[in-house]
């Protein structure tokens, strides 16, 4: 297992990561199998969705703002409800395919991390699964 250490800038950032994903599973040296990745975190998520587009990913976070805005009646002391609902609706896992020795992404793909509580020190995990031979 390979873990991606990732600093974040701000309270709520998304960071695209395909690249450095994409240069685990080649070190791997995997022809063809699944590379899971994880967020060992309860205000953090990771997806797949547009990269060419700087708009999509603005668009996902002020929809998600609007979804669950900073203010409301959240009963949670530290103040961070707001993170911990994003990160639920989000998710902490994306499979991904490894075809040809790289990651069988489509043309407008990419993997980002989502943070929602920084900025910060973390963590994602990423685990290459070889097909049987």
């Amino acid at each position: 297992m390979d873990r991606l250490q990732i600093r974040t800038r701000s309270r709520v950032e998304f960071q695209d990561i395909t690249a450095e994903i994409g240069k685990i599973v080649e070190g791997s040296r995997t022809a063809s199998g699944v590379c899971y990745l994880y967020v060992p975190h309860t205000t953090a998520a990771v997806i797949v969705n547009e990269h060419a587009d700087p708009s999509v990913v603005r668009d996902i976070i002020d929809h998600l703002e609007t979804m669950v805005p900073e203010r409301g009646p959240y009963r949670h002391a530290e103040g961070n409800s707001p993170a911990h609902i994003k990160a639920s609706l989000l998710g902490i896992t994306e499979v991904l395919l490894i075809e040809n020795g790289k990651l069988a992404l489509g043309t407008w793909q990419g993997v980002f991390f989502c943070e929602f509580d920084g900025p910060r020190s973390r963590s994602l995990y990423i685990k290459i699964v070889p097909d049987a031979p």
